[in-house]
């Protein structure tokens, strides 16, 4: 008897620190880190095809950048169009430092991140004098000006682009574009957990809080204390250096950089996945990005009509970009959360018919 007692005891206890564990926001974000690692094995042993992974790794750099953006967006307030030029800026940085200043990947990545956070906090300090939509003009027009330098300088082979045609070695793992699953896949899902993680910590901090406070009223903000100028510069410090990381593991992944790839097309579709997903919510902008970079290769190219015509996919993104402003302002996540709480009324509704037709009415 006192066996099965100190056995319910510790069942308990199990259950408890389980239920603690699971509970934490960490969890699934190290979970889905995992779920992604296991994907990639299984498919290297061919039981997935190829061209289902390799959508993968370019979809979540975009996540990266996209994480970035909504820091910057729907905790601080701040627009910006300027996200492309930032991510060609790490592309071809890395790749010129690798392969023309013959520097090792791992330092050309370090001096990207060091760029980053001089560049970002150039646009911070602007974001000081201007906001709104004359911001976003701003940023834009600071793309342009990186597009035409990508189009037409010698360090980044003008209209033909880069091409990385040897490989690169990055932190121990060769990359190349003849490996059937490149492992450069694996670096990347252990940034985005990390910058995961580090997003968490930060929307959950006075940082976070202070960036809404500045959101809802810069007035206020300053009444109670809050730096402008301090919150600001570190919204596009964060921005900047997701967005440039974000460039950077691209290159590493395709080896290719090309400068119509990052045009004002791309700052619009990370502006859309998270205006999509939902901009105060991680998960939410992993569907949102999920669904404006990789619904068209993964479900949409299956599709005759979208086979016949390659851009209707754009179309498609536009209807749903109107849809969810005008019924889901709060993106798609708060679709499934109104989903799963409808479930969980009609299960409620469904047990108490299913307990009065057993017990009888409580009288």
């Amino acid at each position: 008897m006192k066996l099965t007692y100190e056995k319910k005891t510790q069942k308990h206890a199990f259950m408890s620190r389980f239920n603690t564990y699971t509970k934490h926001p960490y969890f699934p974000i190290i979970l889905l880190g995992g779920l992604l690692v296991l994907l990639q094995v299984i498919g290297s042993t061919g039981l997935i095809r190829p061209s289902v992974l390799n959508f993968l790794s370019p979809v979540l750099t975009r996540y990266i950048v996209a994480l970035g953006f909504m820091i910057l967006l729907g905790y601080a307030g701040l627009a910006s169009l300027g996200t492309a030029g930032f991510m060609g800026l790490g592309a071809y940085l890395i790749g010129y430092l690798f392969q023309t200043a013959g520097i090792a990947s791992e330092i050309a990545f370090i001096i990207g991140l060091i760029l980053s956070l001089i560049l970002g906090a150039i646009v911070g300090f602007i974001s000081l004098r201007i906001e709104g939509m004359y911001l976003a003009i701003v940023t834009l027009g600071l793309s342009e000006i990186l597009k035409k330098f990508f189009e037409n300088s010698p360090f980044t082979g003008g209209a033909n682009g880069m091409n990385l045609q040897a490989g690169m070695d990055f932190f121990g793992i060769f990359s190349s574009n003849t490996l059937i699953y490149n492992p450069v896949y694996y670096v990347i899902v252990i940034f985005m957990v990390i910058l995961m993680l580090w997003t968490i910590n930060i929307i959950k901090s006075p940082t976070g809080r202070a960036f809404l406070s500045i959101k809802n009223s810069t007035s206020a903000a300053q009444a109670m204390g809050i730096s402008l100028l301090k919150y600001r510069l570190s919204a596009f410090l964060l921005a900047t250096l997701f967005a440039v990381t974000g460039g950077m593991l691209n290159m590493v992944r395709s080896l290719t950089a090309y400068p119509t790839s990052w045009g004002i097309d791309l700052s619009l579709n990370v502006l859309a996945a998270v205006v999509i997903g939902g901009t105060k919510n991680i998960w939410g902008v992993l569907v949102g990005t999920f669904i404006i970079f990789g619904l068209k290769d993964l479900v949409l190219v299956r599709f005759a009509f979208f086979q016949t015509y390659k851009n209707a996919h754009l179309m498609f993104s536009g209807a749903l970009i109107i849809v969810v402003v005008m019924f889901y302002p709060g993106g798609v996540i708060k679709l499934f959360t109104d989903i799963k709480n409808l479930a969980v009324k009609w299960f409620n509704q469904l047990n108490t018919r299913w307990k009065e037709y057993r017990y009888g009415k409580d009288i």
